[in-house]
């Protein structure tokens, strides 16, 4: 076995952004340049590569996030292109574990908009290295330095230029190049392939000396040598710069700024040359840290060969014709096509029966996988997200995925009785893949009931069943799904007494309910003056308390933000069981809701919308009408940015309505902010 590409050599990134900001465009546009594909897919178009779904091409937007290889400067270089609607957020978590840096693409025109800052986010908690480019300087309206000071405002890294643009809007023709100190422009009778280069011109040789001496003090400041060197006045050499550059990147001291015009092919291989100078190769992060279910002892895993067999399933995907197949980030080790590795996770053995390395839907058969490697494996029948395979006398748990809680959800029915049995099948397998949609029956109802991040989320999964799995269905009208709480505090007991087969079941506890910080879930807690319980009994009744938290007594939601605390038990020897424990701690919380003044928490939205100002009043208005708060209003050249919040069960059906008041011309982003108490109309 022998890898293709040296350790030092690969990288492993993601492109992130806000839906519409050119994510795809610059995946594409990275295909062609780097000899990958040979022509030049466009999302309006449907001809992408790597939005290969139907409903990818017809609604122009990315829903899954998808893999795939292409080398530049003698470097491979693995690419997950991500969605940037936040229905989708899933996607993006999942691909932010297993990255080891990432491409951050903003609008010129909006520069740093909510789903942006999501995922800036969700990139800081990875501890992701990552540059910004800077998108669509062609277009009117474009900024570079408002959307710098956006940056500083709203991401809050310290963002260093390496280029600034000739041009701006129609007038965009390239850039200027600060660590070379010259000028690219991009030939577009030859697809952007050709770059011209000349001497910076000179209407703008005094703004790019000040932009360069910035981003020469901040790349000497992470290097003592270099430093001194600049200090004292010595010229610096593009390779010297780039080090510092790629040293503060490594560091997080600052994020350097790039910008094109992807669309139009200007500015593309410059992104390549910056994944290759400034991101990490997966030897030069953090090795992976996981549990030795063996031991329980922390340890960890280089990105080396020579170590154990690690690596994450990051995703799963149900293909209609081939099955199940499981996206994996191998962290340290090597395995063959066919090796019995660990599931750590589980504990069962299993056979990665088949390698693949992936292009969006396409699959080229690899003989083994190595460190650092994005690949598929084929035949893994229990593997899911967030599992850990491992060398099997070298078990190890890396640290998982978290998702959000589904927002929304709604009735689905099978069109006929013979679709009624597949459509659960299918259900389930979706449900497999996809972490944040969950499926389940009606207690009250009967009704089979689907819950996922938005409306357009449940479209897609009821359109997946139509066109994949051949299931005609009919889905309900949206619903919001809420959460409940208690608002005082209760001491309740709860006892349990029985005879179950000849033999007497019996416990008394003594619960306290209080209200807990909104977001804070739910916790639990023994009063170090109880009678201690011996540690089954203990499990037993924490767990029963979180059971109990399934569902609540005002709707049958999930309860949330609530303190359990176990204040008195009693104890006898012959009669206490689990069981009995479970049950009497169940009846306690459960009457100890009823006491506490229960309540129902409902999903808050955070909503931007960009609106022509002759506009503004009748989207407040609207906004008004649905419950919703403006926070506050920013301008944007010749639009108005209104940012306000509104409670989810009012802004159905708000997209159309946007449209229908505005012409067509304005347009908002809305992604979940928090639960808040259901106010009374």
């Amino acid at each position: 076995m022998k890898r293709d590409a040296p350790i030092a050599r690969v990288r492993n990134i993601g492109i992130i952004a806000h839906i519409d900001a050119g994510k795809t465009t610059t995946t594409e546009r990275i295909l062609f340049y780097t000899g990958v594909s040979h022509r030049i897919g466009e999302v309006d178009d449907g001809t992408t590569e790597m939005d290969w779904m139907g409903q990818e091409r017809e609604r122009g937007i990315t829903i899954t996030s998808a893999a795939t290889t292409c080398s530049w400067r003698e470097h491979r270089i693995n690419i997950i292109d991500t969605p940037g609607h936040v229905d989708f957020t899933a996607e993006v978590e999942r691909s932010l574990r297993v990255l080891d840096g990432a491409v951050v693409v903003l609008d010129a025109v909006a520069g740093v908009e909510p789903q942006s800052e999501t995922v800036w986010h969700q990139a800081d908690r990875y501890g992701v290295p990552r540059f910004i480019v800077v998108n669509k300087m062609d277009r009117i309206g474009a900024d570079f330095e408002r959307v710098l000071e956006d940056i500083r405002q709203k991401l809050r890294p310290q963002p260093v230029p390496i280029q600034i643009p000739l041009g701006v809007e129609e007038r965009f023709e390239g850039v200027v190049d600060l660590v070379r100190m010259c000028a690219l422009r991009w030939d577009g009778s030859t697809e952007g392939i050709e770059i011209r280069e000349s001497e910076v011109p000179a209407a703008l040789r005094e703004k790019a000396e000040a932009y360069r001496s910035a981003m020469l003090e901040a790349a000497a400041a992470e290097d003592e040598p270099l430093l001194e060197r600049y200090a004292g006045g010595e010229t610096l050499e593009p390779a010297e710069i780039l080090k510092g550059l790629r040293a503060g990147t490594l560091r997080g001291s600052f994020v350097p700024v790039m910008f094109a015009a992807v669309l139009r092919n200007r500015g593309v291989q410059p992104v390549l040359d910056g994944i290759v100078d400034f991101l990490p190769a997966p030897n030069e992060v953090r090795p992976a840290r996981g549990v030795n279910p063996a031991t329980g002892q922390v340890e960890e895993r280089r990105s080396a060969d020579a170590e154990p067999f690690c690596a994450l399933v990051f995703k799963t995907f149900t293909e209609r014709d081939r099955g199940r197949i499981n996206y994996i980030r191998v962290y340290s080790g090597k395995a063959e096509a066919g090796a019995e590795i660990l599931n750590a996770t589980r504990k069962e053995r299993e056979r990665m029966a088949r390698l693949f390395h992936m292009h969006a839907d396409k699959r080229k058969r690899i003989e083994a996988v190595f460190a650092g490697d994005i690949a598929v494996a084929v035949g893994l029948k229990e593997a899911a997200t967030g599992d850990t395979l491992t060398a099997p006398d070298h078990p190890l748990i890396l640290d998982g995925m978290t998702f959000p809680d589904p927002v929304v959800h709604a009735s689905i029915e099978a069109r006929t009785v013979g679709d009624e049995e597949r459509m659960h099948y299918a259900l389930g397998r979706l449900a497999a893949d996809d972490p944040t949609l969950r499926v389940r029956t009606d207690e009250n109802t009967g009704q089979f009931l689907v819950a996922g991040m938005g409306e357009l989320h449940l479209e897609v999964i009821a359109e997946r069943l139509r066109s994949e799995f051949n299931v005609g269905v009919r889905l309900g009208k949206p619903q919001v799904a809420y959460r409940e709480t208690i608002r005082e505090a209760v001491v309740q007991e709860g006892v349990f007494q029985r005879m179950l087969a000849g033999k007497e079941h019996y416990a008394r506890v003594l619960v306290r309910l209080e209200p807990a910080a909104r977001a804070s879930g739910f916790q639990f807690s023994r009063d170090p003056g109880a009678a201690v319980l011996p540690p089954p009994y203990l499990a037993a009744v924490e767990a029963a308390a979180g059971d109990a938290m399934s569902g609540g007594v005002v709707g049958g939601y999930p309860v949330v933000d609530v303190k359990v605390e176990l204040v008195e038990v009693t104890f006898h020897e012959v009669s206490a069981s689990e069981l009995a424990f479970r049950n009497a701690v169940v009846t306690a919380v459960k009457d100890g809701m009823r006491h506490a003044a229960p309540a129902l928490l409902e999903p808050i939205m955070s909503l931007e919308i960009t609106v022509p100002r002759e506009f503004v009043g009748p989207v407040l208005q609207n906004l008004a009408a649905r419950r919703g708060r403006v926070l506050g209003t920013t301008v944007r050249g010749a639009l108005q940015v209104i940012h306000a919040r509104a409670p989810l069960s009012r802004m159905f059906g708000y997209a159309t309505e946007l449209r229908s008041s505005t012409q067509g011309r304005a347009t908002h982003s809305m992604q979940f902010e928090n639960f808040d108490l259901l106010e009374e109309e």
